[in-house]
Order: C-alpha cells, then structure tokens, then sequence
C-alpha cells in the first residue's frame, strides 16, 4: 500500500472512531465486558498495573514503563487523550502502534459492534473501543506487562474491566465534579473502584480524608496498602531548568542521586510511586528489576506536554496544568525559570475551576493571553480574560490556539519566558504550531 493510501486509510478509520464520539460518556461496564467477550476476552492473557488518580497518571505509567523496559521486558502503555496522534494512546517500549495495525483491529471490531447492536445492545463508546482495541493489541503482541491508565474516574470507567497486579492512586483532588462527585470523598469511593481483589494498592494520596476511603476499600478487598509519602520517602536535592535530583528511601532499597528530566516537585512524588511500583513487581511478583533499570528509566524518561522546555531562548514552556492541582504544581515550577517577562497563554475548558486556576498563575506574568480550547466543552472562553483583567495585568483574547501562541511569540523579548498552560485540547494545537514556527525560525 502507498504512503498515501495508507495514510487516507488511516484517517477513514479514525473517522469512524470519532463517530462513536456520539455516544458520549456512558458510565457502565456491560458494554466493554460484552464487546471483550466477542473478542475473545484479550484482557485475561494480560499482567496489567493499572493507574488512577486525578493528576499524574500519565507522568507515573510512562516513568513505570521506561524502568520496566530498562529491565528488558516488552512493556504496553495505554493513555489517553493523545496529544497529536491517536496512536500515541498504544505504545509498546517507546513504540506507536503502527497505523496498518490500527487499520487492521478496527477492521475487526467493527463487525462485533454492528452485531451488538443488532443483538439489542447499547453500542459501546469510542473510549470503550478504544480501550479494547489496546488490550487487544497487547496481548496479541504478548507484552510482558501492559500499563493501563485509567480514563475517567475509576469504578465504572471503561479501563476498569483489568484484573490487576497493583492498582495506583497517585492522588485525589477535586476534578470532574459533574461525573465524579462534588467533594473529594466521593471523588475517592469512585477512583477507589480500581481496586480489586489479588492485587497490592500504591497510593501517593497525602489527604487524610482520602488515605482513609482508600484504606477501607482495600481492606474490603484483603489486600496492602502502601503509601507513598509514609512508607516511602523523598527528598529533592537540587532542581535546575532541564533536570532535578533526588533521594528515596523505597520499601526495601534506599536510592540516592536518583535524576530525572521530569520538572517540578509533584514529579517527585510520581517517581517515587513509580519506583515503589516497581519495588512491589519485584518483592510481590518475583519481577527481576535490577537497580540500574531504575536509576536509567528515571533518567531517560520523557513525557510531553508536562513542563515541557521547547525552547531555551527565549524560553517555551508547554504544560497541561488543566485543573487546579496542576496549577498549583505550575505555579511551583515557575521559580526554577529565570527571565525577565512571563507571558502565560491560557486555555481551559467551562466545567474546569476556571477562577481558581486565574487567581494561582495570573499574578505571576507579565502578559496574559486567553485562547479557545478545541473542544465543545470550552463553553464562554473569554470569560476567563475578563477574570485574568482583575488583576491588573495586560489581556488579549485570540481564539485559535495557533494564532494565540504565535502573537505570544511576538510579545516575547530574547530572555523572556511564555508558558502555555491548561486544557491538552488546546495544547495539541498551540505545541505544534510552535514546533512549526521553531523549525522554520
């Protein structure tokens, strides 16, 4: 097949994923378990570590993944959203799934969907198929282990059909109010669901409140809980631009010196609940791990979009801060930068905390320009400029993300920083053009 035919076979199959998009979120596992069944319950062939949390899944699966293939196993990671490519959402050691194999098992699973609905069943969503379409590929590649993070929530998000070796809560904050919850108890029982029985539970929670939801259900369960902050320890020992260090005290090795190129301090906590992951496949599961595989996985690690340094002169700053956790972690980091102006481009979605966010970064620029997210979801975006002009500071309203990082790039002198930060809706767009604009630059 051509590049071409490839390609336009390709995006006809992604077409037809995004029409499932109109079946919207629908909580609820009958439909995953019945579409796995006809599949061939790819699931069951699978050793799955399965990660929840409201911020810091990603950065916590993909730091698991590169200790892992450190070690020298075939390590399947399933994210979600994708940043610029779906593709990205099934990766196996740094690897896309190719689009002849995304072609292919959609292919295949577009029968099963016809023929559930003909049968009388609701049709499955697009991250339903999605998530069965990784399971499927994994275990038909015969991955080691297969990483599998958590979409939305936890007891009746669609990911949750894995019976796990350890489930990880990294943390518990207030996000997705209108699925999960209004306080941050619920919010626990729901992200809580993941945990099963036969498993060892890792969590980096430090909210007492949500340690104790947490505790209840894996005793319910009869199985371990660790703690990440209490059982195992860290210590930042010195942070630059581009790379921190740190020392851990884990469950049955104390590592000093640990470097990582993810930044800030709520990395640290990632990594260490990564490392502890990896120190339980060892203890628990018999996983031969050796130190070094930790001490290079950390080290080679890399996750876009997560303060992420495009450019050093002047100095570009991609960051998915889309909730207040992440912007308080944001506001954190900014110190570690040194320029003379801070120009923040801001994007964020209506249902988010959209005042709260604006009172914890907007103080801290110079320039402040608000831009659309690319999702139905954005609701009156420039409300959010009217909120950032109460603080006294220079607002420009540019709905195209791409048109909006391009004018920041303007009001930018050579030691001055932009930092682009909220919704990855909005990040995908603003990410590439900058990457477009730095080539040609």
């Amino acid at each position: 097949m051509s590049d071409k035919n490839l390609d336009q076979e390709y995006q006809g199959s992604l077409q037809y994923l995004t029409t499932l998009t109109t079946f919207g979120i629908n909580f609820g596992l009958g439909r995953i378990k019945e579409l796995l069944k006809r599949m061939g319950n790819p699931e069951k062939a699978l050793r799955v570590v399965h990660i929840g949390g409201t911020n810091g899944k990603g950065s916590t699966t993909v730091m698991i993944a590169r200790i892992l293939r450190e070690a020298g196993y075939q390590v399947g990671v399933f994210t979600s959203p994708h940043m610029h490519d779906y593709r990205e959402r099934m990766v196996i050691n740094g690897h896309m799934i190719s689009k002849e194999d995304v072609i292919q098992m959609i292919s295949r699973v577009r029968p099963h969907l016809e023929d559930m609905v003909s049968e009388g069943f609701e049709h499955p969503t697009e991250f339903e198929v999605s998530t069965a379409l990784a399971l499927l590929y994994f275990a038909e590649k015969n991955v080691d282990y297969a990483l599998i993070e958590v979409g939305l929530g936890g007891a009746i998000d669609s990911t949750n059909v894995v019976n796990p070796l350890i489930s990880v809560i990294t943390n518990v904050s207030m996000d997705h109010m209108d699925y999960l919850g209004s306080d941050v108890v619920s919010i626990a029982k729901v992200k809580a669901g993941i945990i099963k029985p036969n498993s060892i539970v890792v969590t980096a929670s430090q909210d007492p409140e949500v340690i104790k939801v947490l505790r209840d259900q894996a005793k319910a369960m009869e199985v371990p809980l660790w703690l990440v902050g209490e059982d195992v320890r860290w210590e930042s020992k010195w942070s630059g631009e581009v790379e921190q260090e740190f020392d851990l005290v884990g469950l049955h090795a104390n590592y000093s010196k640990l470097r990582l190129r993810l930044m800030g301090l709520h990395q640290l906590s990632n990594a260490a609940t990564a490392v502890t992951v990896c120190e339980v496949l060892q203890s628990d599961y018999g996983v031969n791990i050796p130190r070094e595989a930790i001490y290079a996985g950390l080290r080679e690690v890399e996750w876009i979009g997560r303060l992420e340094l495009l450019s050093l002169k002047p100095k570009i700053l991609l960051d998915g801060a889309h909730n207040l956790d992440g912007a308080q972690a944001l506001a954190q980091a900014i110190p570690l930068y040194t320029r003379d102006r801070l120009v923040l481009c801001l994007g964020m979605l209506a249902d988010k905390e959209r005042e709260k966010v604006v009172k914890m970064l907007v103080p801290l620029a110079d320039e402040i320009i608000v831009t659309r997210p690319n999702s139905p979801r954005a609701g009156d975006w420039k409300a959010l400029g009217s909120l950032a002009e109460q603080f006294g500071r220079p607002v420009t309203c540019i709905e195209d993300p791409k048109e909006a990082v391009i004018f920041a790039l303007t009001c930018l002198g050579e030691n001055d920083m932009l930092c682009v930060t909220g919704s990855i809706y909005m990040l995908a767009d603003a990410r590439q053009a900058l990457i477009d604009k730095v080539k040609l630059g």
